[in-house]
């Protein structure tokens, strides 16, 4: 009889307590998850200080690989340093201590035929385009309405900011810049240099200053 009472009390204890620790476990995931989202949807929000609109990012269709995040990274470039791995579809920006800052990014066929060190000689906030003679003879539907360059503006392909990279004094025509089409992210397109989301390449152009070091892998 008391072996009996026993263990009934003891399926009585684990059906009280069981539900509540699988449901324990269930928020603590969910809460982390949820947490990794709002500071990604935080961080892709849309910026009304900007002189043209920025929209918020849907974070949700970009791989989060290619979400701005502090990364370790060994690299014999000192802090400040930008480094380009355009196969990959990275951009690190040197840390202390072993980290970086690493940024998704697009990659165009220009972006593919610059390898090297160069420096930051101009920064351009929502900067003027003017598309190459090359473009123009590829999609002359598409670009030779701006042979003489397009202004600043949303609907502009370098994006709220670009920064021109500068070797020996002389204009490499490689760019980093911003983009309107964040479904690019961690892909080879069409044109351009390297492309980074808008709220993306806002950030780097805070951080670094003219003359900072660019190397290309």
């Amino acid at each position: 009889m008391l072996a009996h009472l026993q263990k009934a009390a003891r399926t009585l204890f684990l059906a009280v307590t069981l539900p509540i620790t699988v449901a324990g476990c269930v928020t603590t995931d969910a809460a982390g998850l949820d947490q990794r989202q709002t500071a990604g949807t935080a961080r892709y929000a849309a910026i009304p200080s900007e002189k043209f609109r920025v929209d918020a990012i849907d974070v949700s269709v970009v791989d989060p690989r290619f979400l701005r995040q502090v990364v370790d990274y060994r690299t014999t470039e000192p802090p400040g340093t930008i480094v380009v791995d355009p196969h990959n579809r990275f951009l690190y920006l040197v840390e202390k201590g072993g980290k970086a800052i690493r940024y998704g990014v697009g990659v165009g066929r220009a972006g593919l035929e610059f390898t090297g060190t160069a420096n930051i000689q101009l920064k351009r906030e929502w900067p003027h385009w003017t598309p190459t003679e090359a473009m123009i003879a590829r999609e002359p539907k598409r670009y030779a309405r701006w042979a003489r360059g397009m202004d600043g503006g949303e609907s502009n392909p370098l994006g709220a900011r670009a920064l021109y990279l500068f070797r020996g004094g002389q204009d490499t025509r490689y760019r980093i810049h911003g983009t309107t089409e964040p479904e690019s992210i961690g892909k080879a397109v069409s044109s351009g240099c390297i492309r980074m989301m808008n709220q993306d390449v806002i950030d780097l152009y805070g951080r670094v200053p003219l003359h900072t070091k660019v190397v290309v892998l």
